[in-house]
């Protein structure tokens, strides 16, 4: 062959290559099976064979293709070879057989957003005003959405005396020799059934529902206790009261109900019976055992409490009342200035909201 005719070939070879661009086994390499498509730390598009897949050039050597801006295998472009992956790991120092000893603490690992020891910290790469590519370094976050702020936690009911019907012994006669004030004198409570009994004498028949509050779910929504609000001389003590209808129980079987007591020049303090369609008391629920928080420059003051109801089991009316020995009571509460004394008192502001079913 002459010269001539040899120079002709190796242009002609040449020209060949370029118009088949870089390929590997015939085809270009992001449109083969087996390969995936990553990119590194400075911006560049790689190429890589997938370990173990199945399919054309599954069984052919190990190469990494670096692409440049085009996203495409061209002119400039370097086929690199790819150490194994146990190679890889070992590089870096990452353990690749654990034992008792080298375990990683499952807590600790979590913490570190699952990167173990040696493995690089996970990035992503993303372009400027400029259009150039750069590179940002990350942390998992491993908090679950409760612990983001992302989800409410679970209502936490408030503790309080809590006197159902039917949990205590049917009455009976006297007992020879039997003081009446036997268990004043040595400081025993009645029963819960007998003191829910003694409080149906006088309640809750009489109550006027013509006043009352309805159920409004999905919002907050606020009532008042005032001195133009209707009073009744209930076991505890004469008190005004609020009387609210609740859910049907088709509705909402039971739900969970926050229910906050605002301050100024005092505050109430709230007890509550709950009663069936024909008025009488299923559940008493008193001494509620309320967090305060303090007033700041959008808000006054509260007391707070969360309480469950069960429409499904007959409560058909809630009644809002305080009793005698609250009203006897105070809050105190510390502050900059040192502990402040909150009286308690027979009128205020009620806002309930039903926060869980």
């Amino acid at each position: 062959m002459t010269d001539g005719a040899y120079l002709k070939f190796a242009l002609y070879l040449l020209f060949a290559t370029a118009l088949t661009g870089c390929q590997v086994g015939g085809s270009v390499v992001s449109e083969r099976e087996g390969y995936f498509t990553w990119v590194d730390e400075q911006g560049r598009v790689r190429y890589s064979p997938i370990v173990g897949a199945a399919g054309p050039g599954a069984g052919e050597s190990s190469e990494e293709v670096v692409a440049g801006e085009s996203g495409e295998p061209g002119g400039g472009f370097a086929f690199n070879s790819q150490q194994p992956r146990t190679g890889e790991q070992a590089a870096r120092g990452e353990e690749t057989e654990y034992t008792l000893e080298n375990y990683p603490d499952a807590e600790q690992l979590e913490k570190d957003g699952y990167i173990r020891p040696g493995q690089p910290q996970p990035y992503f790469t993303w372009r400027d005003a400029e259009g150039n590519v750069r590179v940002s370094y990350y942390r998992p976050d491993t908090r679950t959405d409760r612990q983001k702020g992302l989800v409410e936690p679970p209502a936490r009911i408030t503790e309080a005396s809590v006197y159902l019907a039917g949990n205590g012994q049917a009455a009976s006669g006297p007992a020879p020799g039997y003081d009446p004030d036997a268990f004043a004198i040595l400081g025993i409570e009645p029963a819960a059934g007998d003191f829910l009994a003694r409080f149906s004498a006088t309640c809750c028949e009489s109550l006027d529902i013509r006043n009352r509050e309805s159920w409004q779910s999905g919002r907050e929504f606020g009532v008042t206790i005032s001195e133009s609000s209707n009073v009744h001389s209930f076991l505890t003590g004469t008190s005004p009261y609020l009387l609210v209808a609740l859910p049907e129980a088709d509705k909402v079987g039971s739900l969970v109900m926050r229910l906050r007591s605002y301050a100024r020049n005092g505050v109430f303090v709230p007890s509550l019976v709950f009663l069936d369609q024909q008025m009488a008391p299923i559940r008493i629920v008193t001494d509620l055992v309320m967090d305060f928080q303090p007033e700041n420059w959008r808000r006054r003051g509260y007391l707070e409490a969360w309480i469950p109801a069960f429409p499904v089991r007959g409560e058909r009316w809630m009644v809002v009342f305080t009793r005698d020995e609250d009203l006897r009571g105070q809050t105190v509460i510390e502050t900059r200035a040192g502990p402040k004394k909150i009286p308690h008192v027979r009128q205020g502001e009620i806002a309930v909201m039903q926060v869980e079913d």
